[in-house]
């Protein structure tokens, strides 16, 4: 390397090495600095060492000297990141169940780089989950990409829609056609990422789930529906549909055991009005998307949880709750 070119790429080639190799329990010596300048054929000597550095607190690396015993030399002192940050982005992504398992270890290499090299030993450590359930569908990045180009340029967006069948092969809705629709948000609902959209056909907003979104790509048309839209809630929209699946809104009262009410609280939100039921139970009363996964929501809370109106909605869930009961006959 010629030594101009050297020079020019010293600041840079010492910034790397303290962000890789130091933290507080490992500082490096300016011997070591030395040492991997040399190692990209740059020449320099300790007392430039000692400019570097400074010049490097300049621009606004946090660099630390210590001489305490056996610990000596530079170390950077604060990063973008601390290390519980990283812990929590790692945790959120190994945990996140609309992320690949290949995405996730390509995100987490990413995440790791922004510690120390002991530090991103930790987060290995921190992030194992054994058994993880994970999508199938590689293409999830560029899907919410897509999904975000369309919102930006005010652009509706085409895409065709796929479930899966028992042979865990993909099927797609209405024949492989594209659906056409204005997107308008992206949600996470019950560990899976959909997009908000308002279907012109319909008149209607509707959800879709990301990761069984393909072939997506913006369409010269504008969105439609921003009326509808900007009526829409977002954070009690996803009150009241329970695991996103479509049905009639309505007014429910529900009742419920006591020592349910911090789950009810999580699922309907702090505001709900808590009304004593006798000395054992209280009744609530929300606006829901009544479906079979209401209807399973409130099955897993046993006979401590009842839904006491409306008549319509009560004879859908005995339906609900009888047809299963058939099966065990």
């Amino acid at each position: 390397m010629p030594r101009s070119t050297g020079q020019k790429l010293k600041l840079l080639y010492l910034m790397d090495y303290l962000l890789q190799y130091s933290d507080a329990e490992h500082p490096v010596t300016t011997r070591q600095l030395i040492a991997h300048l040399a190692a990209h054929d740059i020449a320099a000597e300790r007392k430039s060492i000692y400019d570097d550095i400074e010049a490097l607190r300049t621009y606004g690396l946090d660099v630390e000297q210590v001489a305490d015993g056996q610990l000596y030399g530079y170390y950077v002192a604060s990063r973008c990141f601390e290390l519980p940050e990283l812990k929590l982005l790692v945790d959120s992504v190994q945990s996140s169940k609309f992320i690949t398992q290949r995405k996730t270890n390509a995100l987490i290499k990413k995440i790791e780089t922004l510690a120390s090299s002991y530090d991103a030993q930790r987060l290995q450590r921190q992030v194992y989950v054994a058994g993880r359930v994970k999508t199938m569908n590689e293409s999830i990045y560029y899907n919410v990409d897509a999904v975000h180009a369309g919102i930006s340029e005010d652009k509706k967006i085409r895409f065709r829609y796929f479930e899966y069948t028992v042979a865990k092969e993909r099927r797609y809705r209405r024949d492989g056609a594209y659906y056409i629709v204005s997107p308008y948000a992206l949600t996470w609902d019950d560990e899976n990422y959909y997009m908000v959209a308002y279907e012109t056909e319909t008149d209607s907003i509707r959800h879709y789930r990301v990761d069984k979104m393909t072939n997506i790509a913006t369409v010269d048309e504008p969105r439609d529906g921003a009326a509808a839209y900007r009526s829409l809630d977002m954070a009690m929209y996803s009150r009241k549909v329970f695991g996103m699946f479509s049905g009639r809104e309505e007014r429910v009262r529900l009742r419920f055991a006591n020592h349910l009410v911090g789950a009810v609280l999580d699922r309907l939100g702090q505001d709900v009005s808590i009304i004593p039921d006798g000395a054992e139970h209280f009744t609530v009363s929300a606006d829901v998307v009544v479906s079979p996964q209401f209807f399973a929501w409130l099955c897993g809370f046993g006979a401590d949880a009842q839904l006491i109106a409306p008549a319509g909605a009560v004879e859908q869930m005995k339906a609900y709750v009888e047809e299963i009961a058939a099966l065990y006959r």
